[in-house]
């Protein structure tokens, strides 16, 4: 597994960033929003990194799990590509089934972590 050392990224300054993005995600989340990862990765000044970035996929996955364990949902749900299917890319996917999600109609799990996730923040 990989972990933030591995990025060459102080853990204080990867604590502050994912305390940054969960703020801008649940705030979002409270609106019954979404977010691209374009403006998510913008947004995010503790350290900066381009939304391709495999350093942004293995953060937005702490993120998720972070929330997740604490029985709030996989909350980058609401990290949706900017254009096209306008749905979380196929890692968001990885991750819902590794923590137990049926992925089989990957639409269907999609809107019901939305949902799940906006009824939390909402």
């Amino acid at each position: 597994m990989l972990s933030d050392s591995n990025f060459n990224i102080s853990p204080l300054a990867w604590k502050a960033a994912k305390k940054q993005a969960k703020v801008i995600l649940k705030d979002r989340a409270a609106m019954r929003g979404m977010i691209s990862y374009s403006d998510l990765a913008r947004q995010i000044t503790a350290f900066s990194f381009a939304p391709h970035d495999p350093r942004f996929f293995h953060f937005l996955g702490e993120v998720s799990s972070d929330e997740d364990d604490k029985g709030r949902g996989l909350l980058t749900v609401i990290v949706v590509h900017k254009d096209g299917d306008m749905q979380p890319g196929p890692g968001f996917f990885d991750l819902a089934e590794s923590r137990g999600r049926d992925v089989s109609d990957i639409l269907k799990c999609w809107v019901e972590e939305l949902h799940a996730v906006h009824a939390v923040w909402s």
